[in-house]
């Protein structure tokens, strides 16, 4: 079952409670305003947001050094990006299902058994033509981290830093569950947010809207927010939650989102992670999306990405992480043999 099928049921569940007249399609005065290329409006007069919208780019979170403080490509420059991109793509990833990849064994490693079919990073940068994501600062670079974000930072890459001569892990990342990246329970940021990001794959958001509530449903594995817009106040920091407390409001055209209380890690991010989001309508086929990370234990100052998003005609399909999901069982499993071996090693001795 997609996404906007369960986007609908939803709705249709809820219609009497907290989302009075959610519909996935807009309605007939909103599609009179998309013929005319106009920002198409609700009923209640606010922007409408719904619908699918689709926001794979290769344009790089950060801007490559070797671009200085260039800030936007000409479009010459663009084309140039993107067929240089494309090149180093097709090569990187059209052999990576095996046929020619080493692991640190030597042996033929289908760890990374992801060949070029099943990725989509896009092809185009953002409309824009920047050369970073990353708005502010504007030397397109996330801002230097702390003592403490920076400790931080390399506590959580001992997880995966392997040992090159004992071909180990760093500490003991495959000994207990508890030590195991959040990934591996489809948990956390890496399921899309907040705050959105363009990944490899699953680039598309599908957006909610009634006068009281906006539902966000990431294509990443399927995680939604509910947000309400009636001015409540955001829960104490003793409930933390995988997406966080949302709140919005709308500041003219532009729905702001307040996320705090956020559970899971947004890179190095401490527990005082305050992020702003901010959807802007451009017009019936545009959407700005803005976001602002403000964690004074991390980084030295907050910074800003902006997103451009495209509507798209596509549904959206279920993303389905944790069904036959043997990573952690598996490399428990791995460790336990190791453990065995060792011992009966020792024993031997």
């Amino acid at each position: 079952m997609h996404a906007r099928l369960i986007g609908t049921i939803a709705c249709a569940l809820l219609a009497a409670t907290v989302l009075p007249g959610c519909q996935a399609r807009p309605a007939a005065s909103t599609e009179a305003g998309e013929k005319k290329g106009a920002p198409p409006r609700t009923a209640d007069g606010k922007p409408d947001l719904r619908g699918v919208w689709a926001y794979a780019t290769i344009t790089p979170l950060e801007r490559p050094s070797q671009l200085g403080g260039k800030e936007f490509f000409t479009e010459q420059e663009a084309a140039a990006f993107e067929k240089e991109t494309a090149q180093t793509q097709d090569r990187d990833r059209r052999d990576a299902d095996g046929k020619g990849g080493k692991g640190p064994d030597g042996r033929t490693d289908l760890d990374r058994a992801y060949n070029k079919f099943w990725w989509d990073f896009g092809s185009n940068v953002v409309g824009t033509r920047r050369t970073s994501l990353i708005v502010d600062p504007p030397d397109g670079q996330i801002p230097p981290l702390t003592p403490e974000g920076q400790k931080r930072a390399e506590d959580r890459r001992g997880l995966w830093t392997r040992d090159e001569e004992g071909g180990g892990a760093a500490g003991r990342s495959y000994d207990s569950a508890e030590e195991r990246p959040l990934q591996e329970r489809c948990l956390a940021w890496s399921t899309g947010g907040p705050p959105m990001l363009p990944g490899a794959y699953n680039n598309n958001v599908h957006l909610f809207q009634t006068g009281d509530y906006v539902a966000i449903l990431n294509e990443m594995i399927h995680d939604h927010r509910l947000i309400p817009l009636d001015g409540r106040p955001h829960v104490g920091p003793q409930i933390r939650q995988w997406m966080g407390d949302s709140r919005g409001r709308w500041d003219g055209d532009t729905l702001v989102v307040d996320t705090l209380n956020l559970r899971g890690a947004f890179r190095a991010s401490s527990e005082s992670l305050h992020l702003i989001e901010r959807f802007t309508r451009i017009d019936a086929d545009k959407l700005l999306y803005e976001f602002t990370v403000d964690d004074p234990k991390t980084w030295t100052k907050p910074w800003t990405v902006q997103v451009p998003m495209s509507k798209s005609q596509e549904p959206m399909y279920e993303y389905a992480c944790h069904e036959g999901n043997y990573s952690m069982e598996n490399v428990l499993a791995g460790a336990r043999a190791q453990e065995k071996n060792a011992s009966a090693s020792a024993r031997r001795r």
